[in-house]
């Protein structure tokens, strides 16, 4: 009599064992990673100037990070990469910030700036520092980190295309992105890091007639079959979006993945950076096979208050991506605000797929 309940114990202990994390879809995890994942602190003399200007914009942009391979050494599965288009090089070589104010560090000391390519920093003019001014260094160091590390989880990258005006006088006016600047940026990646360090969208979609109906099908790869790799999002929505999009339906032959509307044949990754007022809609895309991306904090207001409530709903709504400013406590700032999972962890299996 003792042999059916020590059978039925094991199979009630079985269903609890949860599976492992490489054998489950790029869909069924949930991460932790940086937001503005490039920025330095914008430089003391220049940021007192700036507040005296506007002193809640400032506050909200005064936080920084450790590089690109510090942050992925961490455990940090996502990276944010913004983009500035400068085709003839120097557009951005001597912001106008550095005349603001004296007893500022020395800038772009080795030229970097003056070269061809996108550049990569938050604001132009005022936020300008960053631990990879250039787009192709970023991508340098991300594939020496790579290579060091060739079994590494995917790290998942978002991308804004930055080319919003300031509307006052003197600031530099950003190049436009246009399909042809995008179709700069596929080449600069794919050259940069190659194919096969590359997680695409044509590698979801497959033989399925649309990227949508692939990510509906459950055709994402499995953790294990994704290590070692990459997987480009372009955060952008309306022109810049389409613009990506045009000549590509359902992102064939794009090495990024879109923001694109739920339903259309491009969509695989949905951004959805409220996960209170969003709640139950990114609860629906998870369960529809769609990867989304959310946020813990922004503006620093969370940090400044120590209020966990927005990351708390960020893990439970179920969204793959989680991203904070905070992987570490604030430098400029008193406040035990700190964002991991349980244990210190960034990796988990997603507690809303299980």
């Amino acid at each position: 009599m003792k042999f059916p309940f020590l059978f039925w114990a094991l199979a009630i202990a079985s269903a609890f064992v949860l599976p492992d994390i490489d054998a489950v879809k790029l869909n069924q995890i949930q991460v932790i990673g940086s937001h503005n994942s490039y920025k330095q602190a914008i430089e003391p003399a220049l940021l007192t100037r700036l507040k005296r200007a506007d002193s809640t914009t400032m506050r909200s942009i005064e936080y920084s990070h450790v590089s690109l391979s510090e942050q992925l050494n961490k455990g940090l599965q996502n990276l944010e990469i913004d983009i500035y288009a400068d085709e003839k090089g120097g557009k951005y070589a001597h912001p106008k910030g550095l005349d603001w104010a004296t007893g500022q560090k020395p800038y772009d000391v080795e030229g970097v700036m003056k070269q061809p390519g996108f550049k990569v920093f938050h604001i132009q003019d005022i936020d300008f520092r960053s631990n990879c001014p250039t787009f192709a260094g970023c991508l340098q160091e991300l594939k020496q980190w790579s290579d060091a590390h060739p079994n590494h989880y995917p790290v998942f990258i978002t991308m804004n295309a930055k080319d919003e005006v300031i509307k006052r006088p003197g600031f530099t006016v950003p190049e436009k992105f246009t399909t042809r600047t995008f179709d700069q940026l596929d080449s600069v990646i794919l050259n940069a890091l190659g194919r096969t360090k590359l997680i695409t969208p044509d590698d979801v979609r497959g033989q399925n007639q649309t990227l949508e109906g692939a990510v509906r099908a459950g055709n994402w790869p499995t953790v294990k079959a994704a290590k070692g790799k990459f997987m480009f999002v372009l955060d952008e929505t309306g022109e810049k979006r389409a613009a990506y999009i045009a000549g590509h339906p359902s992102l064939k032959g794009r090495m990024l993945f879109a923001n694109a509307e739920p339903g259309t044949p491009e969509a695989a990754f949905i951004i959805l950076n409220n996960p209170i007022t969003d709640a139950v809609k990114i609860q629906e895309l998870v369960k529809k096979g769609y990867i989304v991306r959310t946020r813990a904090d922004a503006d620093t207001k969370e940090a400044r208050a120590n209020d966990k409530r927005t990351f708390d709903a960020a893990c439970q709504s179920g969204a793959q991506i989680i991203t904070t400013d905070y992987y570490a406590p604030s430098t400029f700032f008193k406040s035990d605000y700190v964002v991991s999972f349980d244990g210190g962890k960034y990796l988990r299996l997603n507690p809303s797929l299980r």
